[in-house]
């Protein structure tokens, strides 16, 4: 398993144990480019999650995308092993 699918799997950890509704997003060649790898949904909210693994950094793209989720209302974060505690901190502030 990659370092960065390990922080997925602690990612979906976390929502699932909060109840939070979230899928994969997944191009395929058929979506938008940038797009946050996890979307969640959380008591209404809308979450975008860009997962990273050893302090890596999203692209323009990506950077562009969580941006325009935050303008729109919704949260975005970037996460990875040093900081998946702000997930957390970040849901439960939503209860």
């Amino acid at each position: 398993m990659t370092p960065e699918k390990k922080v997925k799997v602690k990612i979906c950890k976390i929502l699932k144990e909060m109840g939070a509704y979230y899928f994969y997003a997944s191009t395929g060649g058929y979506g938008s480019s940038g797009i946050p790898d996890i979307i969640a949904c959380y008591q209404g909210r809308f979450i975008g999650i860009e997962a990273k693994a050893n302090g890596g950094k999203p692209t323009a793209l990506q950077l562009k995308n969580l941006n325009d989720i935050e303008r729109c209302g919704g949260q975005a974060l970037v996460v990875d092993e040093s900081n998946i505690n702000e997930l957390e901190l970040l849901i439960s502030k939503f209860k």
